[in-house]
């Protein structure tokens, strides 16, 4: 996950919606990095009236993107392999 967000491109919002290992849901608007650290601004304040949350990224148990973006813009993040469900299909019969 540290790469990931310290290599994020400029061609996917930072936004999203992290979840901690803790269970808790963060949801994100903007994002900084520090070492081993995240900082997360959320979009509204938490109960206790928190915007921003750090944590360290061993603690991130999964990211959600919430945007609509084509699957094709995630090879910016590094992943590969087929993309739409006509290569899932000829991946398959293969």
């Amino acid at each position: 996950m540290q790469k990931l967000f310290a290599e994020w491109p400029v061609s996917i919002p930072r936004t999203g919606v992290l979840v901690t290992s803790f269970g808790e849901t963060v949801p994100f608007k903007e994002f900084m990095t520090c070492g081993d650290l995240l900082l997360l601004e959320r979009p509204v304040p938490d109960i206790a009236g928190a915007r921003r949350v750090i944590l360290e990224y061993k603690d991130i148990a999964a990211l959600k993107i919430v945007d609509a973006i084509e699957m094709s813009r995630f090879t910016a993040f590094g992943f590969r392999g087929p993309v739409g469900t006509r290569s899932w299909r000829r991946l398959k019969n293969d």
